[in-house]
């Protein structure tokens, strides 16, 4: 069984000026997450946009309760350390037999 747990965060975040600023802000969150959780990490939607940020995350396991577990920790991570403000998070899993 290969279970893939997905999660999409959408930010707004604060005090950016321009759009080489919102990247090395979304470039440091993606590596840390990358770093600590051994996940992929993108950034998927609106990177022209100087408020808005939309990250996609996926894990791949054997485990549905891991990959909840690790978006869950993810989740929580990304909202205590993105200088912003969270707008919308959904964590989706799929199971391959």
């Amino acid at each position: 069984m290969m279970v893939v747990a997905m999660l999409q965060v959408v930010f707004e975040l604060c005090d950016i000026t321009s759009i080489k600023e919102k990247r090395q802000v979304v470039r440091s969150i993606k590596d840390r997450v990358r770093r600590k959780y051994q996940v992929s990490i993108a950034e998927i939607d609106v990177p022209d946009s100087l408020t808005f940020c939309h990250l996609g995350v996926a894990h791949v396991s054997n485990s549905r309760r891991l990959g909840e577990s690790v978006m869950a920790k993810i989740e929580d991570f990304m909202e205590s350390t993105i200088p912003g403000r969270l707008h919308d998070s959904s964590i989706n899993i799929e199971v391959y037999n």
